[in-house]
C-alpha cells in the first residue's frame, strides 16, 4: 500500500500537478514564489519515484521466520503470491531504470551543454569588436559584439562567462534600453538560471513521455526570463525594458544560451504593464511548496535513519 501510494504521488506531480501549475496565471506575476513551487514539485516526484522504490525493496526483503531478508525469489513468491510478486518487481525495476536514466541524463545534459558553450566561446571571443579599453561602462569585460545587423543579445554561463550583443542591437537601442539588455542577461549569470534549466531538462528526459508534462519545462524557462526581467527593471523602467524587449523580440541564440527575445516577449511585455500579485499569492505557494517536499523528504529519511539506529543499537 506504501510503494502504490508513493507511486501515485510521483505520477501526479511530474504529469496532471505540472500541468495544472504550468496553465496558472498567477505565477507570472510571482516569478520566484512559482519556481520554488516548481523546484519543490520536481524534488518530491523524485523523492516519491525512490520512495516508492524502496517500499517495495523493503516488502521483498522482508525478514522471514529467522529474521534474514527473504533473497530467495520463490520464498517471496510464496510469501505475497505470485501476482504481487510480478507488479512489485516490475514497479520496482521502473523506478530502479528512472534513477539510472535520470542520472544519464543529467550528466549528458550538462557535458553536451558546456561543450556548445566552450566551443561558441571561443567563436565569439574571436569575432569580438568590442574596444574593452574605451571608458563606457556598459561594456565591460564580459561583454562580447560581434559584426552583425540582426538584433541579438543573449549569454553564455559558465566558469568563463560571457554577454553576446551584435552591432544591431547597439544601433537599435537607446543607451538606457541597452544596459536593460545587459542588466538581464547578467541577472542570469549571477543566478545560474542555467543550472535550473539543465535540471528540468534532465527530469523532462528521465521520466517516460506518457507521464510526463510537455508544459513543465516552458512554464519554467518563462520564469527564468520573468526573474531576469526583475532585476533588469530595477536596474532601469519597466517601460525602458519593455522597448528593449519589443527591439529583441526576434532575437535567437544558440543551444545552451539564454537570449533576450524569444516567443515569451509578448508575454513578459505584457507582465511589464501588470500589477504584482497579491502576497498572499506568494505566501501560498511558499506554503504549498513546502508541505509537498515534507512528506516524500520524511517517507526517505526515516527508513533509513530506523536502518541506521537498529545497526548502531546492535553493535
Amino acid at each position: 500500500m506504501t510503494a502504490l501510494i508513493f507511486g501515485v504521488v510521483t505520477v501526479i506531480l511530474i504529469w496532471p500537478a505540472a500541468e495544472l501549475l504550468s496553465r496558472a496565471r498567477w505565477q507570472i506575476r510571482a516569478p520566484r514564489a512559482a519556481m520554488t513551487l516548481w523546484q519543490a514539485i520536481a524534488l518530491a516526484g523524485v523523492l516519491s519515484a525512490f520512495s516508492c522504490g524502496l517500499a517495495i525493496a523493503s516488502n521483498l526483503l522482508e525478514p522471514g521466520a529467522d529474521g534474514a531478508p527473504t533473497t530467495n525469489p520463490v520464498q517471496e513468491i510464496d510469501r505475497i503470491g505470485l501476482p504481487l510478486w510480478l507488479v512489485s518487481v516490475t514497479v520496482l525495476a521502473i523506478t530502479l531504470i528512472i534513477g539510472v536514466r535520470l542520472f544519464y541524463t543529467t550528466i549528458r545534459v550538462g557535458v553536451r551543454t558546456r561543450a556548445r558553450r566552450a566551443a561558441h566561446r571561443h567563436l565569439i571571443d574571436l569575432l569580438d569588436r568590442c574596444d574593452h579599453s574605451s571608458e563606457n561602462s556598459l561594456f565591460a569585460r564580459d561583454v562580447r559584439m560581434i559584426d552583425v545587423d540582426t538584433p541579438l543579445a543573449y549569454c553564455l554561463p559558465g566558469l568563463r562567462q560571457r554577454v553576446v550583443i551584435s552591432e544591431g542591437v547597439v544601433a537599435r537601442l537607446s543607451e538606457d534600453e541597452l544596459r536593460a539588455v545587459l542588466a538581464h542577461e547578467r541577472a542570469h549569470l549571477r543566478a545560474r538560471h542555467d543550472l535550473v534549466l539543465e535540471a528540468f531538462i534532465a527530469l523532462h528526459e528521465a521520466f517516460p513521455r506518457f507521464v510526463r508534462s510537455k508544459s513543465a519545462l516552458g512554464a519554467v524557462e518563462l520564469l527564468v526570463e520573468a526573474l531576469a526581467d526583475d532585476q533588469a527593471v530595477a536596474a532601469t523602467t519597466p517601460t525602458t525594458l519593455g522597448r528593449a524587449l519589443v527591439a529583441c523580440a526576434d532575437a535567437v541564440a544558440p543551444r545552451g544560451a539564454m537570449a533576450v527575445g524569444g516567443p515569451t516577449t509578448l508575454t513578459r511585455v505584457h507582465r511589464l504593464r501588470d500589477p504584482r500579485s497579491p502576497r498572499w499569492v506568494s505566501a501560498a505557494a511558499y506554503t504549498t511548496a513546502a508541505a509537498i517536499l515534507v512528506v516524500p523528504t520524511l517517507a526517505v529519511a526515516i527508513p533509513w535513519l530506523t536502518e541506521l539506529s537498529r545497526l548502531f543499537a546492535a553493535s
